[in-house]
């Protein structure tokens, strides 16, 4: 079959190699895969790799390099294997990509799989992804989606629950005001996780003109702000009651600058979360940090049993994520989408890549 491959940084490759077996072993499941997204992690691992794809066989699943990509996707089952009950041939599923110990250690003992130090991927640390025409997962990886969800949708449960849960640990409630900085993809999905989670005051700053006119077109009523003509704190505070700042600040860049203008925008006893992921150490001013009484909190990844809620919110129509998509490719347009993402003057915000094509 047809696979996309991470071999070195800037060498992808459209790969032929051998399809998953017919009969998955005992407590696995095959599925045919339907459309797959290129995530931000994709793109660093393409520009700046290997960061996560491990050079020596993971010490969990054994999978290291070349790497079939893709760990944002959706399929239809095929074949499961020996105790798999939740789902069978024919089923349209959502993938949850985290693979790690289910029990054993400290986090998986206690639920918290995401945190478990063995942590892998399915599209980065795992035999098998979501940019090829086939794959083989864990039962506890494939969630069944409703009618009301397309396969494309499907695609998009992993990002949006990156947002949903950077959402849950800022607290975002009814009423509140929101900063979010960057508008990229995590960025917009957050905006509406925000706005679903009833947040009535949203902002979005980024140094790019058409991402923040994006963002205001998606959801009316958000003030977009430009970083670099603008700043950022002193917007937020003056749009705000008693011109104290807003509720949460959520950082989606990993951007020393981002940050700061988080920590600057929130209100006294606010809260800023991390969830964009930064390459080098950054300063930030804590003396600020301790006079306003802010909490600073990080957000990685999120809980994996917060797949069924991700997939109700955007069945429901309440977390629109289609809406984030800019165009839709073949595999073997895969890596021109991966240079138009890259590319910083370009337009485009999110790519599916549709592996029936």
């Amino acid at each position: 079959m047809r696979a996309l491959r991470f071999h070195a940084a800037k060498d992808l490759r459209l790969d032929a190699i051998d399809a998953p077996p017919d009969r998955p072993p005992p407590g696995q499941v095959r599925i045919r895969n339907r459309f797959a997204g290129i995530c931000g992690t994709d793109l660093h691992e393409y520009a700046y790799g290997p960061i996560f794809v491990p050079t020596e066989p993971h010490p969990f699943t054994g999978a290291h390099g070349p790497q079939v990509l893709g760990h944002e996707y959706g399929g239809v089952v095929e074949a499961v294997g020996a105790g798999v009950t939740h789902v069978k041939p024919g089923d349209r599923v959502s993938v949850q990509p985290l693979i790690m110990p289910r029990s054993g250690n400290y986090y998986s003992d206690r639920g918290l799989f995401h945190l478990s130090s063995d942590l892998a991927l399915a599209g980065l640390s795992w035999a098998w992804g979501g940019m090829a025409e086939a794959s083989i997962l864990n039962d506890y990886n494939v969630h069944p989606i409703p009618d009301a969800m397309s396969d494309e949708e499907a695609a998009l449960v992993e990002p949006a629950a990156v947002a949903v849960y950077t959402c849950d640990r800022g607290g975002v409630q009814s009423g509140d005001s929101v900063l979010v900085a960057g508008a990229g993809p995590i960025g917009l999905l957050t905006l509406l996780a925000a706005r679903a989670a009833g947040a009535t005051q949203l902002f979005v700053s980024d140094p790019n003109p058409s991402r923040v006119a994006f963002a205001v077109d998606l959801l009316p009523g958000v003030t977009g702000i430009d970083p670099r003509r603008e700043n950022v704190g002193e917007v937020v505070r003056a749009a705000t009651e008693g011109r104290v700042g807003c509720d949460v600040a959520i950082e989606c860049v990993g951007n020393e600058h981002a940050l700061q203008a988080c920590a600057d925008a929130v209100r006294k006893q606010g809260v800023v979360v991390q969830t964009g992921l930064h390459p080098k150490p950054n300063p930030l001013d804590w003396f600020q940090v301790t006079v306003k009484d802010i909490e600073i909190r990080g957000a990685w990844a999120y809980p994996t049993q917060l797949w069924p809620r991700v997939i109700r919110l955007i069945a429901s129509g309440q977390l629109p994520a289609r809406k984030i998509v800019t165009r839709t490719i073949g595999l073997d347009e895969a890596i021109g989408g991966f240079d138009a993402l890259l590319d910083p003057a370009g337009s485009q915000l999110k790519i599916l890549i549709d592996l029936a094509r």
